[in-house]
């Protein structure tokens, strides 16, 4: 079938793999560096300074070559690519259903958003699983249906559901406050900066500001989500609970730079190139 006459959301489905595939190529290294920092063992002193973002990338280029910065991308891929691609076919149904004569709110939008997300994330949380355990150094699965397999036969396929509900916590505000805060600012945009040649800078623009607001106000739900799933014993609760007797409050925080870096930037090109994708396709994104 041609994609000119697919579905509609078929085609948001693509756009979204597309950009999907594109942003995690570029910034997975931000990704595994924010996991490790996440996943520290308890032995390090609360509150030491010595171990940030750079240390811990010298440590990696230094044992595991700088290829190693791009540990986990194979799970990384599996999940991005069909599952931005789920997210964005998901928020354009959404869209078209709820919202087909008129723009959404600011409500509206951040509805939209998390729905989008609540979604994909549910869908992909299994791949999100191995991810997370792929780029924090403590296992050595050699393949994503290898530790699938693994993870199925020796802890049950429940486990590759841990996290849900810190991931849920995470990502369905994240996206919500992302696109509230993207809309409303491209809304505030001079009209005529849409249809110039300037337009894929300018939403890149609004996205970058939209990311760093949203990345900053669910960092602690990311760390509570990295140590479920790396650590399946414990549970949410348990996971707050050891996160700040470990570290105190600063610790909800850890990995915040490497994951607003990351995430922004993904956020902000997944939306730049789908947008421009179903531009092409003559389709209102």
């Amino acid at each position: 079938m041609e994609m000119s006459l697919a579905h509609p959301a078929i085609k948001a489905f693509v756009c979204g793999s597309v950009s999907g595939t594109c942003s995690t190529l570029l910034f997975q290294p931000l990704d595994l560096v924010k996991t490790r920092l996440q996943t520290l063992q308890s032995g390090v002193q609360p509150g030491s300074g010595r171990v940030g973002m750079m240390t811990v990338l010298r440590s990696v280029v230094r044992t595991e070559r700088l290829l190693g910065l791009w540990k986990g991308v194979s799970p990384s891929f599996a999940r991005t690519i069909p599952g931005v691609g789920l997210y964005f076919s998901s928020y354009y149904s959404l869209k078209q259903h709820f919202f087909l004569d008129s723009s959404p709110g600011a409500p509206g939008a951040a509805l939209l958003g998390g729905g989008a997300r609540a979604v994909a994330g549910v869908v992909m949380l299994p791949v999100t699983v191995i991810k997370a355990r792929f780029e924090c150094g403590r296992y050595s699965y050699s393949s994503v249906t290898g530790a699938l397999r693994h993870v199925c036969r020796t802890e049950g396929p429940a486990a590759l559901f841990s996290g849900l509900v810190a991931t849920l916590l995470r990502d369905v505000p994240f996206s919500g406050i992302y696109v509230m805060f993207y809309s409303q600012t491209k809304a505030s945009l001079p009209k005529e900066i849409g249809t110039s040649a300037s337009a894929p800078l300018a939403n890149f623009s609004c996205g970058i500001l939209a990311g760093l607001l949203a990345s900053l106000i669910t960092q602690p739900a990311d760390v509570v989500k990295t140590q479920v799933q790396v650590n399946p014993q414990l549970r949410t609760a348990e996971a707050i609970r050891c996160i700040y007797t470990e570290h105190g409050l600063q610790g909800f925080f850890r990995g915040a730079v490497p994951r607003a870096l990351r995430r922004t930037m993904i956020a902000a090109m997944a939306w730049t190139v789908y947008e421009q994708m179903m531009a092409c396709f003559g389709l209102e994104s």
